[in-house]
């Protein structure tokens, strides 16, 4: 099956990234499949999946925006920062009042520092930082800058706070509830994560375990892909004539005359570059001061 594209997944529970991307695999029969953006094993929600070709892509989506609902348990403190790891501290005094829980998280909307946890997918000398922490060597790298948008409470049941947050790529959630934890001073960790927002693709769009294997069932889940083109969402697009086409085709050099005026905005960097079927042909990139595209990737 030489299909290229993207499948959104709603990643269960107790499942890896890694496990899920396999299952995809193995229901399309697809040669190459890569996923944007690791969730825990105990996470939930949009997983995006690049299909064969589409894997080119994954670039484009790997440093973009997130969006989460998640549950803070205040009062526990864990050495994961989440509910996977062993309980190191814990309160009792942890009825707040709703005031004094809302300015706790609204401190942390915004651009700051964040501090990786120690047990994370992020490697030292080629080694998982988890692995490393696990074995009594625990690592810290140092403080990420990093970006929440929007950080909203939802609901609080002490010792338990709802909320949804919209961070940009490599924002920790668990960390943001050990560190809101700290704020208050009682500590606190994750308790429930659910990825409800990725690259612009949300959770209505992703389709669950049982869903895939039905579709699968019934052949119908390449229909369910999205196209390299729409995948793109936000990028600027340019249908390309015969002339262009042959010129990327041949991997010539493309200038900014190639282009129509009027027809795109070619200051803004990456461009995507499709045939009057608008299938992908190209991404390029622009470079202002030689008035010339690079070639990021070619679809023939």
């Amino acid at each position: 099956m030489n299909l290229s594209g993207i499948l959104v997944v709603d990643k269960p529970a107790n499942t890896t990234s890694a496990q899920m991307v396999a299952v995809v695999k193995k229901l399309l029969g697809a040669g190459k499949i890569g996923h944007t953006g690791t969730l825990d094993p105990f996470a939930t929600g949009v997983l995006i999946c690049c299909v064969n070709r589409a894997t080119k892509l994954a670039r484009f989506f790997l440093h973009s925006s997130k969006k989460y609902e998640a549950v803070l348990h205040l009062g526990v403190e864990t050495d994961t920062q989440d509910l996977t790891g062993t309980v190191t501290a814990t309160s009792r005094a942890v009825n707040f009042t709703e005031q004094a829980i809302r300015s706790a998280f609204e401190q942390f909307e915004g651009t700051f520092e964040q501090l990786p946890p120690v047990y994370s997918a992020l490697k030292y000398k080629g080694v998982p930082l988890h692995k490393l922490a696990r074995s009594g060597k625990p690592v810290q790298k140092p403080a990420r800058r990093v970006s929440i948008a929007t950080i909203e409470v939802l609901k609080i049941d002490f010792p338990l706070v709802h909320f949804v947050v919209g961070c940009s790529a490599g924002t920790y959630i668990r960390t943001l509830c050990a560190d809101i934890g700290t704020a208050l001073g009682c500590g606190g960790h994750l308790k429930d994560l659910r990825r409800i927002e990725s690259s612009g693709f949300t959770i209505d769009e992703a389709l669950t375990i049982q869903q895939l294997k039905e579709l699968a069932l019934s052949g119908k889940l390449p229909e369910h892909m999205i196209s390299m083109s729409n995948a793109l969402q936000k990028m600027p697009e340019h249908i390309a004539d015969k002339a262009l086409t042959a010129k990327i085709m041949y991997g010539k050099i493309v200038t900014k005359k190639d282009v129509k005026p009027g027809q795109i905005d070619v200051s803004k960097g990456f461009i995507k570059i499709v045939d009057t079927n608008k299938d992908l042909i190209a991404v390029l990139k622009y470079t202002p001061a030689s008035s010339r595209f690079s070639y990021c990737c070619v679809f023939n």
